[in-house]
């Protein structure tokens, strides 16, 4: 008789099962808790291609049918492909910004096409992804997500006037005022002490906000039944793909980002299951997560990743199995292939969606500024990446044609905001964090120390010197040994040693 390990006896707690009717039920909280951030993607991206109200029903049927087959891979799992654990996946918002751009020239062929060859390429990467991790930490990845959020306000923006620059109403108070109305709702939702309203709170909103609309008689609800209420989303509806190099390496910048985000969501769950989680158990969910993305395009669906907002909700709840996540997926299947879902979707008003988008695409934002606040800006040029990278990645949304008289290849990858800030970062963390030529001097960068600076007015008091700061050679180091600068009232440096007044004082 063989004797099992402690380790191989005891059941893994993702491997729990509740039953049919507490997984669909559980599965249902997730569905709801990403239902408005799955649904965004095609409406961006089909309002920005110019296609009609039906056809971004399409859209949005088609991204919940291939969502559900990817949350059914990742989170059941076959073998290579899914890390078993509870990941919920969509349509990624990493994507969003720099697919806009693609569509813009080159209609939904080429997107489809792009994201195709982009999550092959990402898929034969896989296997040595974790040798590339360590050049996306979280100044790289922070500055990305935080531009992805920021790069969707202007489409918040449109939204919320009305979508239509041609419309007699764009830019009405009425449509603002909608928009304004519904983002007072996601507040005020979001205040309430009751955790299933909160955390719904944008799907809820954008519910209270479309019937509203219909009283004031800003909502057409006539078109919902035009078409099949059941269908399975027809391949290649919108023509066969197209591939163009530039458009797919734009879209590689962007498969490597999600690599790095989907890496992130496995390890979190992991710890929140507490569960062991291997570079296999990686390697195997990120394989589930581009094959899926690369099998989206058949079904008129774009990239697909692990959903931040889901994880969340495995640790509130404490519910680890990842069989609710599956009965959740397949939830999602089913949703995905009633297109009458879709077409009512399509339907609600774009100011309403403003006033939820400004918060939704707020929270990516956000997220981005949660992951830079953990980087370290001691001593090192850190602060530059973030700068340069943010500033680089806004310029094609402060001005979209700032790239206008470069060749066409330019303008499709940096006129996207996330793939301009996504190369910038990475190029400057290579070059500054992991290029090391020489010894770097005390003080390598006026940057490095750009952070904190003394004002001599507060010195004498020693109000500003902070623990670890000491005395070298009668200047101010930090615990690091850097020195650091002392100024006057009207931000000029000076000169300063312990004991004797400042030059020019």
């Amino acid at each position: 008789m063989v004797k099992r390990t402690q380790a191989e006896a005891a059941p893994r707690p993702e491997d729990e099962r509740l039953g049919i009717g507490k997984n669909f039920a559980y599965g249902i909280q997730h569905v709801l808790t990403m239902y408005g951030g799955i649904i965004a993607p095609p409406l961006i991206i089909g309002g920005v291609a110019g296609v009609s109200p039906a056809e971004i029903g399409l859209l949005v049927a088609s991204c919940l049918f291939i969502g559900g087959l990817a949350t059914i891979l990742q989170s059941f799992g076959v073998p290579f492909f899914g890390s078993r654990l509870p990941l919920v996946q969509g349509t990624s918002f990493a994507g969003v910004a720099t697919m806009t751009a693609i569509v813009a020239d080159g209609g939904l062929p080429a997107v489809f096409g792009a994201v195709i060859a982009s999550a092959v390429l990402g898929l034969i990467i896989t296997p040595v992804f974790s040798r590339l991790v360590k050049y996306f930490p979280p100044v790289v990845t922070g500055t990305v997500i935080t531009v992805i959020g920021l790069s969707l306000m202007p489409v918040a923006a449109q939204w919320a006037m009305g979508n239509n620059t041609k419309a007699a109403d764009f830019g009405s108070v009425s449509n603002i005022g909608l928009a304004a109305l519904t983002l007072t709702i996601v507040l005020v939702l979001s205040k309430i002490a009751v955790p299933a309203i909160s955390r719904l709170s944008i799907l809820l909103s954008i519910v209270v906000g479309t019937v509203l609309a219909a009283v004031l008689g800003k909502a057409d609800f006539t078109k919902v039944w035009d078409g099949p209420i059941f269908a399975i989303p027809t391949p290649f509806a919108f023509g066969p793909p197209t591939f163009d190099v530039a458009a797919i390496v734009s879209m590689f910048i962007v498969i490597l980002v999600t690599l790095t985000e989907t890496t992130a969501d496995i390890l979190a769950v992991g710890e929140i299951v507490g569960t062991r989680v291997g570079k296999r158990r990686i390697g195997d969910g990120l394989r589930a997560d581009m094959a899926s993305s690369a099998i989206a395009p058949i079904f008129n669906g774009f990239t697909q990743s692990a959903f931040a907002q889901n994880v969340g909700l495995v640790a509130i709840t404490g519910v680890r199995s990842r069989f609710v996540v599956t009965a959740g997926g397949v939830v999602l299947l089913i949703l995905g292939m009633l297109p009458v879902l879709g077409r009512v979707v399509a339907a609600i008003p774009y100011p309403v969606l403003g006033g939820a988008g400004l918060v939704l695409f707020g929270t990516v934002a956000a997220s981005g500024i949660k992951t830079l606040s953990k980087v370290d800006y001691d001593g090192n040029l850190n602060l530059v990446i973030v700068a340069a990278s943010v500033g680089l990645g806004m310029v094609p949304i402060a001005a979209p044609d700032f790239y206008h008289h470069f060749p066409a290849w330019v303008g499709t990858i940096f006129h996207s905001g996330i793939s301009s800030a996504a190369l910038m970062a990475v190029v400057l963390n290579l070059v500054f964090n992991h290029l090391k030529p020489g010894k770097a001097g005390a003080d390598p960068s006026v940057f490095a120390t750009a952070t904190r600076v003394i004002d001599y007015s507060d010195l004498k008091a020693f109000s500003q010197l902070e623990n670890g700061d000491k005395i070298v050679d009668g200047k101010i180091v930090d615990a690091d040994g850097n020195p650091v600068p002392v100024r006057d009232a009207d931000g000029r440096p000076v000169q300063y040693r312990i004991g004797s007044e400042p030059e020019g004082h």
